[in-house]
């Protein structure tokens, strides 16, 4: 079944596909991320965000928590080994456990290759890369002791398609889509799976940045560069409606998979 949603047909969500899950989300106070945390609340989860942003995190609680949810905010960067080991600590006291994973923290750098600094290269890989193997790696023991969990990362269609002027950023992305691939053949015997969702254009701060810097260097991506490759931007309910699918149980047999949330960007090359 489909809905329609400000003249687009959207998929329908099947009720409660989280029901009494306990769901980190690492990024979750804006853009795709917070989209997620709303949708995998209204879903029956209970969570805990993570975000370096402590006012954008506490209005996603409180939203959440208006609607009948149930969210509690843990300010941590997610690149620093002590702040997420205490943010994850302080999240499974709060849940009693974290079964769910989505670990969505993240930036980019859009400019040439030979002009990018060590300090925004160290930046990047912190942000994207390093802050996915630490939250990973914090809760696995945990999801290791219940016998079972769901991991999402969030990758890029960057992840495996290179991009001019986007080289560390599709750099850490394609490490975070190994990393996904890595837990799966790791932990499969565990009962828990990981997978990875790999968006492009995303109608997010985020998004719309890297698309104005994009432009400003000399590549056009409004209209007519969307037109060509993925039709129209996605919007961040789209992108959240994929990792809900991945986390949930309708996908319990999906594991180490690369979802592509691009309207068939890259299957066309």
């Amino acid at each position: 079944m489909e809905r329609m949603t400000d003249g687009l047909l959207t998929p329908a969500i099947n009720p409660a596909r989280l029901r009494d899950r306990k769901v980190l989300v690492t990024g979750g106070a804006g853009g795709m991320g917070r989209a997620a945390s709303l949708l995998f609340a209204q879903q029956g989860a209970e969570l805990a965000i993570v975000d370096i942003a402590r006012d954008a995190g506490e209005q996603v609680v409180e939203e959440i928590r208006s609607k009948g949810g149930r969210a509690t905010f843990h300010q941590a960067d997610a690149s620093s080994s002590e702040q997420i080991g205490h943010a994850v600590r302080a999240a499974t006291a709060s849940l009693g456990w974290i079964d769910g994973l989505f670990n969505h923290a993240g930036t980019i750098v859009v400019k040439p290759l030979h002009e990018t600094t060590d300090e925004e290269y160290d930046r990047l890989m912190a942000i994207n890369a390093r802050s996915a193997f630490l939250t990973c790696r914090a809760v696995l023991p945990g999801m290791l002791a219940r016998g079972r969990g769901s991991i999402v990362i969030t990758s890029s269609i960057g992840g495996e398609k290179g991009f001019a002027l986007e080289s560390v950023y599709c750099m850490t992305k394609g490490a975070v889509l190994q990393l996904a691939r890595s837990i799966a053949a790791e932990y499969r015997d565990h009962g828990i799976r990981c997978n990875a969702i790999c968006p492009g254009f995303v109608r997010t701060a985020h998004g719309l940045r890297e698309i104005d810097e994009l432009d400003q260097l000399g590549q056009k991506w409004e209209d007519a560069g969307l037109a060509a490759t993925q039709v129209r931007i996605c919007e961040a309910e789209e992108a959240a409606a994929a990792a809900l699918f991945l986390l949930s149980d309708d996908a319990s047999f999906v594991n180490g998979a690369a979802l592509y949330v691009d309207n068939g960007w890259y299957s066309k090359g």
